[in-house]
């Protein structure tokens, strides 16, 4: 099967990346030479670094090269060299009307039984499959950063997404190497809600002067065993990239307390310090190395710190189980595999038990008399019946 991929931004290409990999031809396009130039030169580097790894012999990647054809321009005349695409992933601005026209448009050129897929994080799927005429062959296809890397993708399906293209498409990304779950088309879909305490609770505790960056950053990764701290993983992400997704999740749920932006990132991005890639973010970066003031190492306040934010994700993974956004096992694969937290979250949460969860985010809703904290109707049952989160 060929596979079409609009956008060669880091997604698109990385995405391309992996089909061609997999043996399929790949048809990449944008709407911009220097986009299609620096996937191209992308490509020769990742692979070739993978061959002097020794992960890739020389003449599987001197294989993959001719199954990427490079096409400048998605306007709809170009579009022709989808025409025999049996999936074509969009992976272009997280914008919902550009991406509603290229579907659109896409519609006209390829087959009636080609897949069409979306490669957004956050956009609601019913709304782009809603602007085609065949709104059952459209679903999500969510890769992560850098797709080639990480394992995880999400496959959301529309409340009209035929679930046979589902489950074909989901064979066919396993065969990617991939790790796929199925996540409800809601809001932030699994990993992009789920977390969004990770950031948010971090820049609460940071607003409120309770501890700089640095300490929380120290706290969650060497309390709580998590790769990367929240301000270090925000830097790395992007603020404009972060702070709009959370933005997004926001809008999308009405303007549920839970997923408020913040004001601090929000100035960050207005500022122009967006993390890594401007060299400034809550960090300094220089030559690819952060610069950072030394953490507060109080064993007592880093405790305090993540206990917080930890009790706001269990919180967040169980409502995501009660939502019917995900099952329990997709909502700890997805945690564990898209984001790298050290534990599923319902796991984690059965450790540390429902009634002290719940008297956590009892305790926060007192003091501050929000929302934000309510618990989930699942955490309270189980914290009365001593179920456990994971079942």
């Amino acid at each position: 099967m060929k596979i079409g991929v609009v956008g060669a931004g880091a997604m698109g290409a990385g995405i391309a990346q992996v089909v061609a990999s997999h043996g399929h031809d790949v048809v990449l396009a944008d709407a911009q030479p220097a986009a299609v130039a620096r996937a191209r030169d992308a490509h020769m580097k990742n692979i070739g670094r993978l061959v002097e790894k020794g992960r890739l012999r020389l003449e599987e990647a001197n294989a993959i090269f001719p199954r990427i054809t490079y096409v400048e321009g998605v306007d709809t005349p170009d579009l022709e060299s989808f025409a025999d695409c049996g999936m074509v992933i969009e992976a272009i601005i997280e914008r919902l009307e550009p991406k509603q026209a290229l579907l659109r448009a896409l519609e006209s050129v390829v087959s009636d039984s080609c897949v069409l897929a979306s490669n957004t994080s956050s956009l609601a799927i019913a709304a782009l499959a809603g602007a085609c005429e065949q709104p059952e062959r459209v679903l999500g296809v969510h890769f992560f950063n850098p797709a080639p890397v990480m394992p995880l993708v999400e496959l959301i399906p529309s409340i009209v997404t035929d679930n046979a293209i589902t489950m074909r498409t989901r064979n066919l990304v396993n065969g990617w190497g991939k790790t796929t779950v199925i996540a409800a088309d809601t809001p932030g879909f699994i990993v992009n809600r789920v977390a969004r305490p990770f950031y948010g609770e971090a820049l609460r505790i940071l607003e409120e002067r309770i501890a700089d960056a640095a300490t929380i950053d120290w706290a969650m990764k060497e309390l709580g065993g998590f790769r990367m701290g929240p301000f270090e993983l925000m830097d790395f992400i992007g603020h404009d990239v972060n702070f709009a997704v959370t933005r997004s999740v926001f809008d999308a749920t009405f303007g549920d307390p839970r997923y408020r932006p913040s004001i601090t990132q929000q100035r960050l991005v207005e500022a122009g310090m967006l993390g890594r890639k401007s060299r400034r973010g809550f960090y300094h970066y220089e030559n690819g190395s952060m610069r950072a003031p030394e953490p507060t190492r109080d064993q007592r306040i880093g405790q305090a710190i993540l206990d917080r934010v930890l009790a706001m994700l269990v919180n967040e993974a169980v409502d995501a189980v009660a939502l019917g956004i995900a099952s329990a096992e997709d909502v700890e694969l997805a945690m564990t595999t898209g984001v790298n937290y050290p534990k599923g979250l319902l796991a984690w949460g059965d450790e540390i038990g429902a009634k002290e969860v719940l008297s956590r985010l009892e305790a926060l809703h007192t003091v501050y008399g929000e929302d934000r904290y309510r618990a989930s109707i699942a955490l309270r049952r189980a914290a009365a019946t001593g179920a456990k989160l994971l079942t």
